[in-house]
């Protein structure tokens, strides 16, 4: 069984993510999502929140598995025998970072990383940037799944 996985935070789950997930999902025969849990960082979804969303916009695929984790990305591929991530990259500026980790992942363990270039629509977005659109009332219904669009907004009117 060919096992990758794709990390991130995922606050919110954008178009650009999925794009990348959708790929993985066609190239390997089981894609585990792995939400990384920031205790430092306060996100503006909750964990199990994002778990859900990204669950729902991934369900087509049939071979996505999405699971929170704290800790060395390297300890949760080695606990489910997983050889490789896969990354997407927007700009040269996220492959200086990417390939460090990588470098560095690959020294700890031998997982493999694999870049692959994000479709041009998506090559600007962040979910920081969605969500900071959205909280100024931007329409951002062309960047996230519409089960995101809703949380959004839900979200950002109890605030």
């Amino acid at each position: 069984m060919r096992r990758a996985v794709c990390p991130g935070s995922f606050d919110p789950i954008t178009n650009g993510h999925l794009d990348i997930i959708a790929r993985a999902s066609r190239l390997y025969d089981e894609v585990y999502v792995a939400v990384m849990i920031n205790k430092s960082k306060k996100g503006l979804f909750e964990i199990d929140e994002r778990i859900d969303l990204i669950r729902q916009v991934t369900a087509e695929y049939g071979n996505v598995r999405v699971e929170a984790f704290h800790g060395l990305l390297v300890d949760f591929c080695k606990q489910r025998d997983i050889p490789a991530i896969v990354k997407g990259l927007r700009a040269v500026s996220d492959f200086d970072y990417e390939l460090q980790m990588a470098q560095m992942n690959n020294g700890l363990s031998g997982v493999e990383t694999l870049f692959v270039p994000t479709n041009p629509t998506y090559s600007f977005l962040s979910s920081s940037l969605v969500k900071e659109v959205a909280a100024w009332g931007g329409d951002v219904s062309h960047l996230v799944p519409p089960q995101v669009l809703q949380a959004l907004a839900k979200k950002l009117k109890k605030d």
